[in-house]
């Protein structure tokens, strides 16, 4: 699947977001949790994504079935601003 640069940054994005699943972005953009691992492989600069991949391994938000909570999730008061979902606000 071939991405432009709008639809990496936001996944890009997603993927750095806590709450943010991965089946989130699957849902979004088609792309599987190791589709996202090798992308961010591939667009970040190896500090960065050593970085990032420890801060997600074992993060329990990033995954919609090890989440304890179904409703009443966090949103950013800047979440209404980002424009670049391929999903339609609800």
């Amino acid at each position: 699947m071939k991405l432009d640069a709008v639809a990496t940054d936001r996944i890009i994005e997603m993927a750095w977001e806590d709450r943010t699943t991965f089946e989130a972005i699957e849902l979004q953009f088609g792309l599987k949790e190791q589709e996202v691992i090798n992308l961010m492989r591939k667009e970040m600069k190896p500090s960065s994504f050593r970085m990032w991949r420890k801060r997600v391994q074992g993060r329990k938000t990033k995954h919609q079935k090890l989440r304890t909570f179904e409703k009443g999730r966090f949103k950013c008061t800047r979440q209404k601003t980002i424009s670049n979902n391929s999903i339609a606000k609800r």
